[in-house]
């Protein structure tokens, strides 16, 4: 990775952020439709922080085949993890071409799976057959735990067991449902705002496997308390392209939701003085909020 443009300036603030290949703090790009020339723009100024990439519910279905999989090398020539909807791969289930989905999913270049019930129902052999399918055909399981339905939401208890259990059966990451919207779906009320105490209860229940979790947070202040809530490195999809560099500023503080915090922080632990004027930039100013997650401390 070459040099960021204003590493001399706030270099420190990046200290912390997990690097590729990343197992925590991932970020996962919601694409409906990029071409090969807007995919590339976006990997030049922004690759090294986009991890996973989702060709989100059926829209691959629609591109060319050979453009799909040019498309696709260019992502995985920077390390990034591609799949597509599990949408698509309900409707494969029920129209009987599962396995002919993973196989053709790894031909044209797919990296992983996502494998989800949102719509259909799906008992828990079938679930546990399609992560072992998924391995079997050299792509990485990602399970997705909800429902797109709004009046069907199972509850955080619920949604836990189950990401355990897809755990248990191989699934490299395990996702949380909030749709493109991020309202009333999940941990979020029907105005987009987050479910405290499902988060506290959904979190406390996954327990050390916390860092499995891909948190669907499409909205700015669902990013803001999960990176509050679990640190910069907490792992959060269902970002638009356009979004990545935005949320990259906020894991770090640079956008007033966290940058606010830590800066309140500094003038209270006496390393930050409003009324001082600098000489040279204060080599003991270090960045606080360092508790651990246990305590749900902020880690900048």
């Amino acid at each position: 990775m070459s040099e960021r443009a204003w590493a001399e300036v706030v270099g420190r603030v990046l200290h912390g952020r997990t690097q590729q290949p990343r197992q925590s703090g991932i970020t996962m790009v919601i694409d409906k439709g990029h071409g090969l020339a807007m995919t590339n723009d976006l990997l030049e100024m922004s690759g090294d922080v986009i991890d996973h990439w989702k060709c989100t519910f059926g829209t691959s279905a629609f591109v060319p085949a050979d453009v799909l999989r040019r498309k696709l090398l260019q992502l995985t020539a920077r390390g990034i993890l591609t799949y597509p909807g599990g949408t698509l791969l309900e409707v494969a289930i029920v129209y009987g071409n599962c396995r002919t989905f993973m196989q053709h999913a790894h031909t044209l270049g797919f990296s992983a799976v996502e494998i989800s019930d949102g719509t259909i129902p799906l008992p828990r052999h079938r679930r546990r057959n399609l992560i072992r399918c998924a391995i079997d055909h050299g792509l990485i399981p990602i399970t997705e735990v909800g429902k797109k339905d709004p009046t069907q939401q199972p509850t955080a208890e619920e949604l836990a067991d189950q990401a355990l259990q897809d755990i248990e059966w191989g699934a490299q990451w395990v996702t949380v449902e909030a749709r493109e919207s991020g309202k009333g779906i999940g941990i979020y009320d029907d105005h987009g705002i987050v479910k405290t105490e499902a988060v506290i209860e959904f979190s406390a229940r996954m327990g050390a496997s916390i860092d499995r979790l891909i948190w669907e947070a499409p909205l700015k202040n669902q990013q803001t308390y999960l990176i509050q809530q679990f640190g910069m490195n907490v792992s959060l999809g269902n970002i638009a392209p356009a979004e990545v560099l935005a949320l990259e500023a906020l894991r770090a503080g640079l956008r007033f939701e966290t940058f606010s915090t830590i800066a309140e922080e500094l003038e209270r632990l006496g390393q930050w003085n409003p009324d001082l004027i600098e000489e040279t930039f204060p080599e003991h100013l270090s960045i606080p909020l360092s508790q651990s997650h246990d305590k749900g401390g902020v880690q900048w």
